[in-house]
């Protein structure tokens, strides 16, 4: 079964601090294992469903090679990465600013869940760098190999 796992957390656990807005706001590294053997390429979505402003994307990577297993920690915010990898516009519900990770920012009050969620593809998307959520899944429809989540708590 394809699995997405991250050495900085356990699955449902809280999210360090220096991955969040609060400390240093570097990506966390994930590591993903058992994709399918037919699996070229990994897409990851980030999203905070507990927004009060609706569904957050926190972050968008996609054609990133199956083959290396993880993404590293304290990706750059560019819209290209080593190994041909590429990060969409992100930070925002239907506006979007950013390019590359954003961590976790809740209001304060109760702990948001941050869920990432890793795409096995049988090849390139074909999208430049800076695509949207809308145009990732446009891209991947038909074509998920595997999937798999890993839900991260954050709360100020």
């Amino acid at each position: 079964m394809f699995e997405l796992t991250s050495p900085a957390f356990a699955p449902s656990g809280t999210i360090p601090r220096k991955h969040s807005c609060d400390g240093a706001d570097v990506s966390p590294r994930l590591l993903w294992s058992n994709a399918p053997a037919e699996a070229r390429t990994i897409a990851l979505i980030m999203e905070d469903p507990d927004a009060p402003a609706g569904l957050w994307i926190h972050w968008i990577v996609y054609d990133v090679p199956a083959a290396s297993g993880e993404l590293p920690e304290g990706l750059p915010a560019g819209g290209s990465l080593p190994g041909g990898g590429r990060q969409g516009a992100s930070w925002g519900v239907d506006r979007f600013e950013r390019v590359g990770y954003g961590g976790p920012c809740p209001p304060k009050g109760k702990p948001h869940r941050y869920v990432f969620t890793a795409y096995a593809l049988p090849g390139p998307t074909g999208l430049p760098a800076k695509a949207t959520k809308a145009q990732l899944l446009k891209a991947m429809k038909g074509k998920v190999l595997a999937q798999a989540e890993l839900i991260g708590l954050y709360g100020r």
